[in-house]
């Protein structure tokens, strides 16, 4: 039984090689890329969502060292930063932060905040454009 499933697996490999041959052999050629100018310019990517630099309040212009605007992701990521530099999350309950002064001031004064809190505490520093 052994061999006779060897053989119609080696046939399928035959098969597949044989498939894979004709459909390389056959590809077309790829087209050749359009000659860029030396002086054009691409206009950058339109960025949207949470990778959308957004104006801050002034309290978290602060924190993060004085920007007008950050991304959302950007601004999670610094947040992190902080609180693993200055070594804030509560080594009993790894998913509580103990704010110092300087996050108490982000966070509406709480003593202690969950990770999954973080992101919606900093939306009230992010003003709204529209």
């Amino acid at each position: 039984m052994a061999t006779t499933a060897w053989r119609a697996l080696g046939k399928c490999r035959v098969l597949m090689n044989a498939a894979t041959a004709t459909a390389t052999a056959t590809k077309p050629a790829a087209k050749p890329a359009a000659a860029a100018t030396p002086g054009a310019v691409t206009p950058p990517a339109q960025l949207k969502g949470i990778l959308k630099p957004m104006p801050v309040s002034p309290i978290f212009k602060d924190f993060i060292g004085g920007a007008p605007e950050i991304s959302r992701a950007h601004a999670t990521k610094k947040i992190w930063e902080y609180i693993k530099l200055h070594k804030l999350q509560n080594p009993s309950n790894r998913r509580e932060v103990v704010c110092d002064q300087k996050l108490k001031t982000l966070f509406n004064g709480k003593e202690t905040v969950g990770i999954m809190e973080i992101a919606g505490l900093l939306s009230q520093h992010f003003v709204k454009t529209r």
